[in-house]
Order: C-alpha cells, then sequence, then structure tokens
C-alpha cells in the first residue's frame, strides 16, 4: 500500500527530498505520491512537519 499526502500539505518539500524512491512530485496545491513507484517505506510519513502522509 502506497502512502498518501493529504489536504494538511503545506508543500513543505521535506518529503520530497527523503524518498529514496522519488515516488513524490510536487502536484498543483500540495505534494503527490506516485502508488505505482512507492515502496511503503515510511520515510516521508516521519518527515512532515504537518503530519500530512499516511499510509492508506
Amino acid at each position: 500500500m502506497a502512502h498518501v499526502i493529504n489536504d494538511d500539505c503545506i508543500s513543505c518539500g521535506a518529503c520530497a527530498a527523503e524518498c529514496p524512491v522519488e515516488a513524490i512530485a510536487e502536484g498543483d496545491d500540495k505534494y503527490v505520491v506516485d502508488a505505482d513507484t512507492c515502496v511503503d517505506c515510511g520515510a516521508c510519513e516521519d518527515v512532515c512537519p504537518q503530519g500530512a502522509i499516511v499510509a492508506e
């Protein structure tokens, strides 16, 4: 299961910088996770200052 970034995202980019497989990219109004690339490691979830990333 991939992680998902919710609307609490402030587009700081911390998650994208931490992702080892580059599954996170800047979207129109928040960062988004490519579910096909995500390896569910949780690194992004650990660094998000808003707690906006959750496992689905």
